[in-house]
This record gives structure tokens, sequence and C-alpha cells, in this order.
């Protein structure tokens, strides 16, 4: 990367997390990303998409389509950073990096115009809308943007590696997540009288403990999964013991079965609860992104190309979901972390503090230009092999 292209990146990457926007409010993000690909001839595809950007730079008459994919939206944040192109957008904050994420595909377009006739196939790159909100994925799935991909590649920033990282693990790399809330009616009374009502208080407080025996209890320790209560509100004085309450969280986990045991177990306690505390329970379970699997050949591809470029490593799978997992359900595909800090205590994802290092995006840009190359001269190379009983990871994954 040339010394013009970094500086010119690292200033659309200042100028979008000045200007934040809310999942299926990226309509200033989205014309900006329009206005600096126009600037190197670049024009964006016609797309039913009310937010979002799509491009496509090759010919599919050479070969397979590839698609690239990054994020755009931002968090309901309020920014603590003090950073100089610090958020204007009172209460809204770029937390997960999705800045970082739209100017490396941006740069990749750039990159990849430059060799297109070169390319032995088409390229798909998909400015994302309302990751956060996770209806993004099925949005694009839905305007047909998915339709003829052979494979798809995305990636997220990840603070605890060091710049010049990519972490790589084919399988499960980020966890499926689901979304629960539980409401309790009972009967309200003097906080003086508690015979003479149906206590909601004790009733929360109880379920709550029993609830964290499911991960220790009933699943596999060599299984992970996490199961975590958020929210919790019943009452509004002191003396007085409330009639209803309720509380909500998330469960995450890395397989089927134990997202499946997880459900079952939790209603399982929940169910048993009236009739031992005589309330009525009411449980609502949202089905969030599945499981981020890769697929082995792939994965293998992509490390063999990134090798030439950064510190391929070994990834450590996140308890985080990502709505890139809906794409893998219709097509195989790598998704990466790619290193933005690695000091010690660097904030973390969706946390007022979080930045990322501009150093990293030159290694960002490569790894979707590289990628695209190699999965593209690999496909065209004859039909991909059989991997059902499992590949070699060149020796990194």
């Amino acid at each position: 990367m040339t010394d013009d292209l970094y500086n010119e990146l690292v200033t659309i990457r200042h100028h979008i997390h000045r200007y934040p926007e809310l999942s299926g409010e990226e309509f200033g993000t989205s014309a900006y990303i329009r206005e600096v690909l126009e600037r190197q001839a670049i024009s964006a595809c016609p797309s039913p998409l009310e937010t979002g950007v799509v491009i496509e730079i090759g010919s599919k008459e050479k070969g397979p389509i590839i698609a690239l994919r990054a994020d755009i939206d931002a968090l309901p944040v309020e920014e603590k950073t003090g950073l100089p192109y610090s958020s204007e957008t009172q209460g809204l904050m770029h937390a997960c990096g999705h800045d970082f994420h739209l100017t490396a595909l941006i740069g990749a377009a750039y990159e990849l115009k430059k060799r297109e006739e070169e390319l032995s196939g088409l390229v798909r790159l998909i400015f994302q809308p309302g990751e956060e909100s996770t209806w993004g994925s099925k949005q694009v799935i839905a305007a047909g943007h998915l339709d003829d991909v052979a494979v798809i590649v995305g990636f997220h920033n990840n603070p605890a590696y060091p710049v010049g990282t990519v972490a790589l693990k084919d399988g499960a790399i980020m966890a499926g997540v689901d979304q629960f809330r539980v409401e309790i009616k009972g009967k309200g009374s003097h906080a003086a009288q508690p015979h003479l009502g149906i206590d909601v208080v004790t009733t929360l407080s109880s379920l709550i403990q029993q609830l964290q025996t499911i991960v220790s209890r009933n699943m596999n320790p060599r299984e992970a999964a996490v199961l975590s209560i958020t929210h919790i509100q019943a009452g509004e004085t002191w003396n007085v013991l409330p009639d209803s309450g309720f509380f909500e969280g998330t469960t995450r986990s890395f397989s089927e079965e134990t997202r499946i045991l997880l459900k079952q177990r939790f209603s399982n306690i929940v169910g048993a609860a009236e009739e031992a505390y005589g309330v009525k329970t009411t449980v609502s379970w949202s089905r969030g992104p599945d499981i981020t699997y890769n697929d082995p050949q792939f994965t293998a591809e992509v490390a063999r190309a990134c090798a030439h470029f950064a510190n391929v490593v070994q990834a450590t799978p996140s308890n985080g979901g990502e709505d890139f997992a809906t794409y893998l359900e219709k097509v195989p595909g790598v998704f990466a972390f790619i290193g933005t800090n690695g000091e010690p205590n660097a904030p973390g994802w969706h946390h007022s503090n979080f930045t990322v290092k501009d150093e990293a995006l030159p290694v960002a840009v490569d790894y979707y230009v590289q990628t695209a190359v190699q999965l593209l001269d690999y496909l065209n190379i004859g039909k991909r092999p059989d991997v059902s009983g499992g590949v070699p990871s060149a020796g990194l994954l």
C-alpha cells in the first residue's frame, strides 16, 4: 500500500467515525461510500436496499463470483475516547469498528479495480447495513446479492490481537446467539404482609440462581456455553411487593445440540417455578444469528493467501454473535479476526472507549484483496474437492 492510499483511507475512516448512524439509518454513510468509490470510477450496482452499497469488479464471464462483505452501522453508545475525530453525534458511536471494516473494503475496491483485467472471475463487494440489528444479512440475501456467489469472505477487527495479525479457524469461530425474556405475574401486597401476596421478587431471585446451573451442571465441560441475565425489573418502591416483574438476557453456544439443550433446560426450570411459587410465567425466546462456521477447505486457502502479508494465528472462538452467519447458511465462506491493538486491557467491542489502530488498515485491505484473488484462482483450477471427511489446514489452523 502506498503512503498516499494509506493516508486517504485514514481520512475516510476518520470521517465515517465522526458521523455514525444506527442500523437502517445509514443514509449518509451509504452516500459517502458511493462518493469515494466514484472518485475511482467505481459505480454502485442497482439494489433494492434502502441503505448499504453493492459494487462489482471483474467479469463473471471469466469465472466464479466471490463476495466480500463489510458492515457499516454504528451503536447507541456515547463516545468517551477523546480522539480528535470522535463522534459528532451525541449518543452514537462506531464502538464496534464497522468504520474500520467498510474503509478496508473501500481500499480493497480501489486495489481490485486497478487489476480488474487480471481477475479470473467477479468480485462482489457488499457494504452491508443493519449488522447490529441482525437483519442486514437477511435483506442482502432477499435483494439477490448472494445469488450465484461461490464463496463469501468477511472479517471483524479484534483488539485482542496485535496489528499485523490475521486469526483464522475452521469450523465455529463465533457463537450462536439467542435472546430470552421471562415475565412473572404474582400477587402484590404490602411488604409487611407478604403472606397475603404471591412474591414475584423471591421468584425472580430464585430463578436467576437456578438458571446459572444449566451451564455449570448440564453442559459438557468441554462444550463452551454462556447464559447471562442482563436486565431485571420489579417493583416501584421500598414497602410494596409488586405483582409482576421480568428479567431478560442471552445464551451463546457453539453447536446446535448445546443450543437446543440450553433452551430445553431453561424452559423446564422456569416452568417448574409456577408450581413451586404459585406464579404465572411467560417465556419469550428469540433465535438470533447462528454459529459462524468457517468452511475448512476455503479457510485453508485463505490462510495460505494471508501468510504472504500477515502473521496468521489460530483464532480463539468468540462468544460474540455475527450476522455473517446467515450468509454461511446459503453459501460456504470464511470469517477472520484482524488484529487492531494487542495492548493489555485494550477496550473491547461495544465499549465507550473502544478504538482501532489505523496502522491495521493495510493488512485488512490485503486480506480482502489477496483472499479474493486466491479463491478465484483456486475455484478456476477445478471443482472444489469433497471436504466431508476433513482436510489439512496448511499447518496453520
